[in-house]
């Protein structure tokens, strides 16, 4: 028989759900952290919030990323393009 340690209350953990990918540099202009998205103020701030706070900004942040998506230009498609 083997030992399931998540099975008893030693093993639980109650840590706050983050979206830190521990890349953390921030965006001069947006402020945006590039890693994770989030502003400095909710960095901050993210361990005193309520999960339905967190939740709330964890549901904007693809929206976030996307748009600090950087826009390629050039490279092979482009080249290709111009026949080249």
């Amino acid at each position: 028989m083997t030992h399931d340690p998540t099975s008893d209350g030693v093993w639980s953990r109650s840590e706050i759900e983050s979206p830190c990918v521990k890349l953390c540099v921030v965006h001069p202009q947006t402020r945006l952290c590039m890693g994770c998205h989030r502003t400095m103020d909710e960095i901050g701030e993210w361990s005193r919030m309520t999960s339905e706070a967190r939740r709330a900004i964890m549901d904007a942040l693809p929206a976030r990323a996307e748009a600090a998506a950087p826009v390629r230009r050039g490279g092979r498609a482009a080249r290709l393009k111009r026949g080249g």
